[in-house]
């Protein structure tokens, strides 16, 4: 019986489920991931975007580094739907990478390093990526997938993918513009492939989602 007692009354309970909850706001379901960004870019240039160990970047600054890249694998000729790998340690340049790729009009596919080299092989195969963006240790590991995908690959040639070198290759893009590409005179929409992740593969072959 004490468990039916009204705590509120009607109208503080009224006031404490929907009053305070009253939060829903048109959310701009057109707009692109990076196009999101890039307004937290303009609103709040100088503040902290991303941190790992001792690095970090302003918005201002990641957006920049993202933009040239962006503009490299647009000059490489990414489409909307274009699938392009990303396989890296944890670091300020796997952000980078991740948002270059969305601005270029492409769909990130996340490869992670510590894979076994027939796992990442396979992802390669099934995603069909048209360049693979890749540094430091990880790359090794990846270049041993690339020929055992090459192997399995049925004529196809996974290895003469664009394999760029985040850092090693940072030259080729460092005179790009640091303004963002015009992703949507590609035809991009919102409707287009953002990015594809793969099952744990615990019940038969991984599948990307």
């Amino acid at each position: 019986p004490v468990a039916s007692l009204a705590i509120l009354p009607d109208a503080e309970r009224l006031q404490v489920i929907e009053g305070f909850n009253a939060t829903a706001v048109d959310y701009p379901a057109h707009a692109l991931v990076h196009e999101l960004f890039e307004e937290q870019v303009a609103k709040a240039p100088d503040a902290i975007a991303v941190v790992y160990e001792d690095d970090s970047l302003t918005y201002g600054e990641l957006d920049r580094r993202a933009n040239r890249l962006a503009h490299h694998l647009a000059k490489l000729g990414i489409r909307p739907d274009d699938r392009v790998a990303i396989c890296v340690e944890r670091s300020i340049e796997m952000v980078v990478g991740l948002l270059a790729i969305l601005k270029a009009g492409g769909a990130y596919v996340p490869l992670d390093p510590a894979y076994p080299a027939d796992r990442l092989a396979y992802m390669l195969a099934d995603s069909a990526p048209v360049a693979i963006l890749t540094h430091g240790p990880a790359r090794q590991m990846l270049e041993t997938a690339i020929k055992a995908n090459a192997n399995e690959a049925d004529g196809k040639k996974p290895a003469s993918l664009p394999v760029i070198d985040l850092i090693a290759d940072e030259d080729l893009w460092a005179d790009q513009f640091h303004t963002p590409p015009d992703s949507r005179a590609n035809g991009l929409t919102c409707q287009n492939l953002a990015y594809v992740i793969y099952t744990s593969g615990s019940t038969g072959q991984p599948k990307g989602v």
